[in-house]
């Protein structure tokens, strides 16, 4: 049916509607959808409504809405590897020669660019204060937990490294530690401590960054520190306990593994400065109290899961800065442009190795591992059933004591959690699901 300019069209009461507006209410619109036809008209009745000019006519498109978000609704359970099995690149070696012969390609004929103030023995300014920032979050989560842990129960296996967020022990039989044969794989749970929560990662303390390898005839003349605390002092963190060199001008390469330090006398005698941002110490255990308030744990817990956010971005971006080195073999951290020499490497066939380390690039985990532990989905309700393990989620311990204790549920956490999968009530009715 064709439409001539200026034909006036009919429409029933029911349909009357206003098209001459460019923002018509929301009860006048027609039910039906312009952009699939005008087959509709035919069964129009003769009324007093009149249609203006179809030139005047807006369609509007019908639009999706689609919901998009950082994270997965649903993700797997991190990996654990063996004993063993070794720990992959970060990036896989066919790609990082890949992307050494781009380098090289893009760099033939073009001069030779700054090197970053890190191989030159520099501090990053910038990165200073983030450093302090780091420092200062460790010390608080340390605290917090200690408190939280008087208030919150965590269990920990006597025979494993597997701890468990809550008030009694998870009946799953996953010990793999001593005489689990005659246990039969169950756990025997004791007291945590917060080393259990936090695992103490240690890294020898490098008085010159850019010096010397560690040889393994040196290894107890050297002091061992938490990495994360090592991290913080190459990034310009100043510890008196803990002294290193800190350089004012870059050093000159004569060789691909060789320097020497700038001529620094006609500058003016280094004046010891005051530290940047007072640095925190931790309570002992004797002077640990404990929230008295549901309140207040609520607020303990939020400042303690702030505190472990900030530590690991923090540490993310000074690891990105000041290179950080990992045993693919074993748990050792470095913290340098290089591993060190320690023969103390004791995985899987070291005996070829001969007890050295297998170095790679580390990641974030590896810094500052997780430890992930099952999640309850009620902390005061029923405890976990064995029949419905497949069904419960996890996430790191130091999350999972803060949401005990009253705290809101991170957004980037909640993938591993399964907050949103429906937990059977019986054994009966999971063999049910599909």
């Amino acid at each position: 049916m064709a439409f001539m300019p200026g034909t006036t069209i009919v429409l029933p009461r029911k349909l009357e509607f206003h098209l001459g507006s460019s923002h018509p209410r929301r009860s006048e619109f027609v039910t039906g959808e312009f952009h699939q036809g005008l087959s509709f008209i035919k069964s129009l009745q003769p009324t007093t409504a009149k249609l203006p000019l179809l030139s005047s006519i807006k369609l509007r498109q019908p639009c999706a809405l689609v919901a998009s978000s950082e994270y997965p609704q649903n993700a797997d359970f991190p990996r654990y590897y063996g004993r063993k099995e070794k720990k992959p690149f970060p990036i896989p070696v066919v790609e990082l020669r890949r992307n050494a012969r781009e380098r090289i390609k893009n760099r033939k004929g073009k001069p030779k660019g700054r090197p970053p103030p890190t191989k030159q023995g520099l501090v990053v300014q910038s990165l200073v204060p983030l450093a302090y920032d780091v420092y200062n979050a460790r010390i608080t989560l340390i605290n917090n937990i200690r408190r939280l842990m008087k208030v919150v129960r965590v269990h920990a296996c006597g025979w494993c490294n597997e701890i468990h967020v809550g008030p009694e022990g998870h009946p799953f039989s996953s010990c793999k530690g001593k005489y689990t044969g005659v246990r039969k794989g169950h756990h025997e749970w004791t007291s945590a401590v917060v080393e259990d929560i936090l695992v103490p990662i240690e890294a020898y303390h490098l008085y010159d960054r850019l010096g010397n390898r560690i040889r393994h005839d040196e290894r107890f003349l050297i002091p061992r520190i938490p990495a994360v605390v090592e991290l913080c002092i190459q990034a310009g963190v100043n510890i008196p306990d803990l002294p290193t060199k800190r350089r004012r001008k870059p050093v000159v390469w004569i060789g691909r593994k060789e320097f020497v330090d700038a001529d620094e006398s006609e500058l003016p005698d280094p004046v010891p400065e005051p530290p940047l941002k007072p640095l925190l110490t931790e309570i002992p255990n004797p002077e640990i109290v404990p929230p008295s308030t549901p309140e207040e744990t609520t607020l303990l817990a939020e400042e303690t899961l702030a505190a472990w956010d900030k530590m690991r971005k923090g540490s993310n971006r000074l690891r990105k800065m000041y290179p950080v080195r990992v045993c693919g073999y074993c748990p050792e951290i470095h913290v340098g442009p290089s591993g060190h020499k320690v023969q103390i490497c004791g995985a899987h066939k070291h005996q070829q190795r001969n007890g050295q380390h297998g170095w790679q690039a580390a990641v974030l985990d590896d810094l500052i591992p997780p430890r992930f532990v099952w999640h309850l989905p009620e902390p005061t309700g029923a405890p976990l059933e064995r029949e419905l393990r497949s069904f419960y989620g996890q996430a790191p311990a130091v999350v999972e004591l803060c949401v005990q204790g009253g705290a809101a549920v991170p957004e980037e956490y909640k993938a591993t959690m399964r907050l949103d999968i429906g937990i059977p009530s019986n054994g009966k009715e999971a063999e049910m699901v599909v």
